[in-house]
């Protein structure tokens, strides 16, 4: 029996979603119906082109927690090679699963009705997806099993409150992490969730190499490919540190110990891109492909050796100057030492520089606030 719902195109595939669902923002699960957010195209359109660009010749799928199947059957309909297992424990959801595939004509995929640590028990693939709704926190151990050997597990997370600081209990509760606020507060919720992967995997002695991972819109998401053996948990465990941050003065810094002045964190130290891999990603043929376009140059281009941003803001804030252009600043400082803009935030860069020329450069072209014009 088909279910009641709306066929809508995304990317190359047809996807038969509820009539009601979320567009914009997270969105909230209804008693009894199926969840999809419009919105998380650009999600799904990020997977598609990365699986694309590992070029392999097959790979096995789950798709954890798969709701519609609009993943699922995306990746089976769009990525050749896929052999793919759409997965949830909602029973409402399989009438979506088995009509979506019947939709697009696929043999390449089967609906599975299951909870996803019983799936991960009995079997293993290439590829794991999991996309909760919130946290991941519960079900990152059972992901990691259920991912091969030099396979890649793809990790989504929802709770960006208590990963940025905002519901910092909430974060120490899930994530045994202390959070950073402030401008900086995504690229600490991100490296937040990195830190909990690889603590996860240490407990398996198996190591992890993020190859892509980003903050968008209300959720972040890591892809780590899973790296055998004591030697390579250990070097993962190496990037995991801690930092510190003054806000009276700006000064930042990370190190790998714990101490009284270095208690934010853990968090991932590591690069957050395998750029050879951002190279091969095309958009072509993306649900998203304007936006895919421009965050893929983002990627490309982004500095991937210094955690943890700057904002113009918070500059402008500290030197009581108003914000000069970014790209002249960007500009600037590249001839002091590498800086670019950054995916977490439109008005952030990052740069390899010492924040003594961070300031200099800042004052030397940014411009004075006028001051307030009286009214009589």
């Amino acid at each position: 029996m088909i279910p009641p719902g709306t066929v809508i195109t995304e990317g190359q595939t047809k996807l038969l979603v509820p009539e009601s669902h979320s567009v914009n923002g997270p969105g909230k699960i209804n008693a009894g119906s199926v969840f999809f957010n419009e919105q998380m195209a650009f999600n799904r359109d990020v997977s598609i082109m990365l699986l694309k660009a590992l070029k392999r010749p097959s790979m096995t799928v789950a798709d954890a927690m798969t709701a519609t199947g609009s993943r699922a059957v995306r990746i089976a309909n769009e990525v050749p090679g896929t052999e793919v297992v759409a997965n949830d424990y909602d029973a409402n959801a399989i009438p979506y699963i088995e009509a979506n595939i019947e939709l697009n004509s696929l043999s390449n995929v089967r609906a599975n009705h299951a909870n996803m640590h019983v799936l991960f028990a009995d079997e293993s693939f290439d590829y794991v997806d999991l996309d909760p709704f919130g946290s991941p926190s519960l079900f990152i151990q059972s992901a990691i099993r259920g991912t091969r050997k030099k396979g890649i597990l793809a990790v989504t997370a929802t709770d960006t409150a208590p990963l940025a600081g905002a519901q910092a209990p909430k974060c120490r509760r899930r994530y045994q992490c202390e959070p950073i606020r402030g401008y900086m507060c995504h690229e600490g919720g991100l490296r937040i969730l990195l830190c909990t992967i690889a603590r996860e995997m240490g407990k398996f002695d198996m190591g992890m190499r993020p190859i892509l991972s980003f903050s968008a819109d209300h959720y972040y998401r890591a892809f780590v490919q899973i790296e055998s053996g004591t030697a390579a948990c250990d070097r993962m465990l190496d990037q995991l540190g801690y930092m510190r941050y003054d806000m009276d003065t700006l000064e930042r810094e990370a190190v790998r110990e714990y101490d009284s002045e270095h208690r934010l964190g853990p968090f991932w130290l590591g690069p957050l891109f395998d750029k050879e891999l951002l190279k091969e990603m095309s958009p072509e043929g993306t649900a998203r492909e304007r936006k895919c376009t421009k965050t893929l140059d983002i990627w490309r281009n982004e500095i991937d050796s210094v955690p943890f941003v700057y904002d113009m803001s918070e500059l402008s804030s500290f030197t009581k100057l108003s914000p000069p252009n970014l790209d002249l600043l960007i500009e600037r400082m590249n001839e002091l030492g590498p800086t670019s803009k950054t995916h977490f935030s439109p008005t952030s860069f990052v740069t390899e520089l010492p924040l003594k020329d961070v300031l200099a450069v800042y004052r030397e072209i940014g411009h004075e606030t006028p001051p307030p014009v009286k009214r009589d």
